[in-house]
């Protein structure tokens, strides 16, 4: 099914600037945006986790060294 959206004509001129050629239509441009629009979410998910990670192994690395201050004060 086709249908049509309306767009304003900046948006369309920065469309036609991302085209490769003239055959390229604004569906191929679309979903070519689409995929490095998912490509970024999913980097920025698996940074994320990495941060997550780090904090996590810093955190037990600290928890670890106060550890060694305990003393048995009784």
């Amino acid at each position: 099914m086709i249908t049509t959206i309306q767009i304003k004509n900046k948006l369309k001129d920065e469309l036609d600037k991302l085209k490769d050629s003239k055959k390229e239509t604004y569906e191929d441009v679309i979903t070519y945006l689409m995929r490095i629009a998912d490509e970024y979410k999913r980097k920025q998910k698996n940074l994320l986790a990495e941060g997550y990670k780090e904090m996590a192994r810093e955190s037990s690395r600290i928890a670890k060294d106060w550890r060694s201050t305990e003393t048995d004060w009784d």
